[in-house]
C-alpha cells in the first residue's frame, strides 16, 4: 500500500492505493486557517503535572510540594467543571512552597517571627504555644488567600 499526494488546480488531494482506494480533496484556504490556529491539547495526570512543576528550575518545588499542587489543580479543575491549561510560570508566580507556617509569616513580613506575628495583627496570649501560633497563622492565610497543606510543608497563594 502507498499514498500519493498531489496538487491540481489549486487543490491538494490524496490517493491511497492498496486495500482501499479513495480520493480526498483539501481546500487550501481552509487548510491555511487550520495551520495557523491549530492547537494540540495534551491531557496530563497528577504525575505529569508534578513532574512539570518539579522540573521548573525557578519554581523551587519539592516533589511532595509539586504533587500537592498538582492534586490541588486537579481538584480545582473538577470543582470548576472547566479544563485548565498548565502554566508553570503562572503557578510559580502565584504560589510558593514553605516548610512551615511560621517560615511563611517570617518570609511574608520579612521580619523575625515575633515581629511578623505583630505585623500580621495576630493577637496572641503569653501562654499560647506553637499549635496556637500555627492556628492563628493558618487562619490569617485562609482569610487572605489559599493554603495548601501537605506532609512536609505548605503552599501559599500570593495575596
Amino acid at each position: 500500500m502507498f499514498l500519493y499526494v498531489f496538487y491540481l488546480d489549486g487543490l491538494w488531494g490524496m490517493v491511497q492505493f492498496g486495500c482501499h482506494s479513495y480520493r480526498r480533496t483539501i481546500d487550501p484556504a481552509r487548510n491555511r486557517n487550520l495551520k495557523n490556529n491549530h492547537t494540540m491539547k495534551n491531557t496530563l495526570n497528577t504525575y505529569d503535572i508534578a513532574h512539570a512543576l518539579h522540573s521548573d528550575e525557578f519554581g523551587g518545588w519539592s516533589y511532595a510540594g509539586a504533587k500537592a499542587m498538582a492534586e490541588y489543580l486537579e481538584e480545582l479543575e473538577e470543582d470548576c467543571g472547566m479544563e485548565m491549561e498548565l502554566d508553570v510560570v503562572a503557578i510559580r508566580c502565584d504560589y510558593t512552597e514553605y516548610g512551615t507556617l511560621q517560615e511563611w509569616i517570617s518570609d511574608y513580613y520579612s521580619e523575625s517571627l515575633d515581629n511578623a506575628i505583630k505585623s500580621a495583627g495576630i493577637d496572641l496570649d503569653e501562654d499560647d504555644g506553637e499549635d496556637e501560633i500555627d492556628e492563628w497563622i493558618r487562619s490569617h492565610i485562609q482569610d487572605h488567600g489559599q493554603l495548601i497543606e501537605f506532609d512536609g510543608g505548605i503552599i501559599v497563594s500570593s495575596f
